[in-house]
C-alpha cells in the first residue's frame, strides 16, 4: 500500500494500459475477422466427410460393375464415367444444394435418364418411319441462317466460363464469378480426396502435375 502511494506513476501507467486494451477490443473491425466462407472446402472436417461419402459411392459403383463379365473397352469407359459422376454427385451433396452448380449436378442425373429414354423412343420411332418415307435433305436451311455476330473477347471468355460451370449459362457476371470461385474450391477438395484414395490403394505417392 505504501509502495503504491509512493509511486503514483505506476498506477497511472497500469490504468492507461487497461484503457488502451479496452479501446482496441471495442473498436475492432468485425470485417477483419476471418469469415467461415474464406476457408470453405478446405477444413479437415469437410475433407473427411467428403472422402467418406466418396469411398461409399465408389464401393457402390464397384458392386454394380462386379456382376458383369470380363470388362471390354466400352465397359471400361462406362465405368470411368460412373466414377466421375459419383464423385461429382457426392461433391454436390456436400454443397447441400446451396449453389447453382450443385443443384445442376443433382438434377442432371434425372435429366440424363429421361433424355436417354426419350432418345431410345425417338430412335425406334424414326427407324419405323424411315422404312416408309424417305427423308429429304436440302441445303436451304444453311443458306438461310443469318451469320452469327462475333462477340468481344471478354464476352466470349465469359460465355465459355459459363459453360464450364454447371447451371451457370444464364446468370449475371457477379453470380458467375461467385459460383466459379466456389466450384473451383470444391474441385480442389475433390482432387485432394481422390489423390489420397489413390495413394492408399496403390501404396505410392501420386504426382498430380505429372504429364500424361
Amino acid at each position: 500500500m505504501e509502495s503504491a502511494i509512493s509511486n503514483p506513476d505506476f498506477n497511472l501507467e497500469d490504468e492507461e494500459l487497461k484503457r488502451t486494451k479496452r479501446r482496441k477490443t471495442e473498436t475492432r473491425d468485425p470485417e477483419s475477422d476471418p469469415k467461415p466462407e474464406t476457408i470453405k472446402w478446405r477444413s479437415e472436417s469437410e475433407q473427411r466427410n467428403y472422402s467418406t461419402k466418396l469411398v461409399e459411392a465408389l464401393r457402390q459403383v464397384r458392386r454394380n460393375s462386379s456382376s458383369s463379365s470380363s470388362p471390354s473397352s466400352a465397359k471400361l469407359v462406362g465405368r470411368h464415367r460412373e466414377i466421375r459422376d459419383a464423385a461429382n454427385r457426392v461433391l454436390a451433396v456436400s454443397a447441400k444444394g446451396k449453389t447453382r452448380w450443385s443443384r445442376a449436378i443433382l438434377t442432371s442425373r434425372l435429366s440424363s435418364k429421361l433424355a436417354h429414354n426419350n432418345n431410345n423412343y425417338n430412335n425406334t420411332k424414326h427407324k419405323k418411319g424411315a422404312n416408309r418415307v424417305g427423308a429429304k435433305v436440302t441445303g436451304c436451311s444453311r443458306l438461310s441462317r443469318p451469320e452469327k455476330k462475333r462477340l468481344p473477347p471478354v464476352q466470349r471468355k465469359v460465355k465459355v466460363l459459363s459453360r464450364l460451370v454447371p447451371g451457370c449459362r444464364k446468370v449475371s457476371l457477379p453470380n458467375l464469378l461467385e459460383e466459379t470461385t466456389d466450384y473451383i474450391a470444391a474441385l480442389e477438395m475433390q482432387v485432394r480426396a481422390m489423390t489420397k484414395i489413390t495413394e492408399i490403394l496403390t501404396g505410392a505417392p501420386v504426382n498430380r502435375f505429372a504429364s500424361s
